[in-house]
């Protein structure tokens, strides 16, 4: 049996969480999910029925993780030998900018994407601010930096490298030289590549 139980569409988050597997080296199965016909073992795992879902069938029993940010992490911290976990210099760095990623990033994309713009006056209220200001936060430290935690890559480059990829691949972010470089680097690791490589099989099929 595997190690892991991954719940997922290839068109769906669940691409960030299959690249932390492979990054991570971990031994999973999939279980595909049909939007229109969700499991019931999917559903008793995440009764909200997202996806990704990941069932971790440790030695004391399984356990559920769900948000693309909390997979990343906890893949990182059960699997110490990838070397993905930040050192003691490199931890505000990592959690700070995972969650600026998770908040902010997703939340600015997701409105721009749905054309709502918060005016001046809601700007206090929503976490993000404004686009602009989140994309001039995230560019300020992508320019000085290969990855997250500075020259050496670690789980929460999965993270916020997805959300830059995909961000530049839709045309929602800018296509800033730091965005752009930051991307490159994420799409040359083995790992990215070979994640990538399942799901866009997966979708290929799903488009036959």
């Amino acid at each position: 049996m595997a190690d892991y139980t991954f719940y997922t569409n290839p068109m769906s988050r669940g691409q960030i969480a299959r690249w932390a597997l492979h990054e991570a080296g971990a031994r999973y199965e999939q279980a595909l999910v049909d939007w229109t016909n969700k499991s019931a073992a999917l559903l008793a795992a995440n009764p909200m029925g997202k996806v990704p879902t990941l069932v971790h069938h440790a030695d004391g029993g399984d356990r559920v993780v769900t948000e693309a940010a909390a997979i990343c992490l906890y893949l990182a911290e059960m699997h110490p030998e990838a070397e993905l976990l930040p050192c003691d210099a490199e931890m505000a760095d990592y959690y700070r900018w995972t969650f600026f990623a998770a908040g902010p990033v997703e939340q600015a994309i997701t409105s721009r994407n749905l054309k709502f713009e918060p005016s001046p006056e809601q700007e206090g209220m929503a976490g993000w601010g404004s686009f602009d200001r989140t994309m001039a936060t995230l560019d300020s430290h992508l320019a000085g930096n290969d990855w997250v935690c500075g020259s050496r890559f670690t789980m929460a480059d999965v993270y916020v490298g997805s959300a830059v990829d995909w961000g530049l691949n839709f045309g929602v972010m800018p296509p800033l030289p730091s965005f752009v470089g930051y991307a490159e680097r994420c799409q040359a690791r083995a790992a990215y590549k070979s994640a990538k490589a399942v799901d866009n099989a997966l979708i290929a099929e799903m488009r036959k």
